[in-house]
């Protein structure tokens, strides 16, 4: 992975969400390369910014979900997918672990869990 960029892509197709976990990213001193509210946008984005952590939602607009995304990310890229969703459901659940996500994160996600999983996926231990 020493090909990746030290960024963070944040893939959630709630606005607000986003500029709280953006906010949240850059109070850790990373970067956030980018936002993306669909699938297809967030692999888009991951590909040009090859990003170390991709924190993903799992429902997105659009036909395709997180997991959908994700494994095109993980597979393509090598960044370290962090999942963070509103949903317990145990379907979800498994849908998910078909990526084998670094972390799975339910909403709402402090900044203490983030931090966690965050420096987790990039090596630094728990912060």
């Amino acid at each position: 992975m020493s090909d990746l960029n030290r960024h963070v892509l944040v893939v959630d197709d709630d606005f607000l969400i986003v500029m709280g976990l953006t906010k949240q990213v850059q109070d850790m001193g990373l970067t956030v390369c980018g936002s993306a509210s669909t699938a297809d946008e967030g692999i888009e984005l991951a590909r040009l910014h090859r990003p170390m952590v991709t924190l993903m939602d799992m429902r997105l607009d659009g036909a395709k979900d997180g997991v959908d995304a994700a494994l095109v990310i993980h597979e393509e890229i090598g960044s370290k997918v962090i999942f963070i969703t509103g949903s317990q459901d145990p379907n979800t659940v498994i849908r998910i672990n078909t990526d084998h996500p670094h972390a799975i994160l339910f909403k709402p996600v402090s900044a203490k869990q983030l931090r966690t999983a965050i420096d987790a996926a990039i090596g630094l231990g728990v912060g």
